[in-house]
């Protein structure tokens, strides 16, 4: 039972720092990255697609991505969706290409990227610290209906306090190497 707890609430962190890695994974530091345009949307025969769904995504060079759509029609439309996104790209069409020029990070850019790091890192920090908070919760539950003796439960806290420092720690370094990341030109 204990085992379990301790289990639900390790893979539960994980999803956690998963989540924090695909969020940071979107923020643009300067270089081409096809992952850039994952959450922009496109409306492709009647649906809101992701634009991975419309078209193929490369990276032409470190600073420009290429989109090429599958459809012919639809370069119009991906355009207006990059372009009214909140990445602040503007797109430019070469018959059925599209060029997405990534411009250099300004420094006031770079500290506002940096807020959103932290903010992100934080948000991580929360929903493990509420993992935590529910794993006790289901070890208490579980002394207090007499299932596991009050020892059982503080050294199985102890645990799930060493699970969740590790994952605040990696946390950490995530957000320091994301951070170093923005900062270097």
């Amino acid at each position: 039972m204990i085992n379990e707890i301790k289990k639900d609430a390790g893979s539960r962190m994980e999803k956690s720092i998963d989540s924090l890695r695909h969020e940071l994974a979107k923020l643009r530091t300067g270089r081409a990255h096809v992952s850039l345009l994952d959450h922009v949307h496109v409306e492709f025969y009647g649906n809101e697609v992701p634009l991975s769904q419309a078209a193929s995504i490369t990276v032409g060079d470190p600073r420009t991505l290429v989109v090429q759509p599958w459809d012919k029609t639809m370069v119009g439309p991906i355009e207006k969706a990059i372009m009214s996104s909140d990445l602040g790209l503007n797109p430019a069409t070469a018959g059925t290409v599209i060029r997405v020029p990534l411009p250099p990070l300004t420094e006031q850019r770079r500290r506002e990227m940096g807020k959103v790091v932290r903010h992100e890192g934080e948000s991580a920090k929360v929903a493990v610290r509420n993992i935590r908070r529910d794993a006790l919760a289901d070890l208490k539950m579980l002394q207090k209906e007499k299932e596991i003796s009050e020892d059982e439960e503080r050294r199985a806290a102890d645990d799930v306090q060493k699970l969740t420092d590790r994952f605040v720690d990696e946390i950490d370094k995530l957000v320091e190497a994301k951070e170093a990341e923005l900062l270097e030109i």
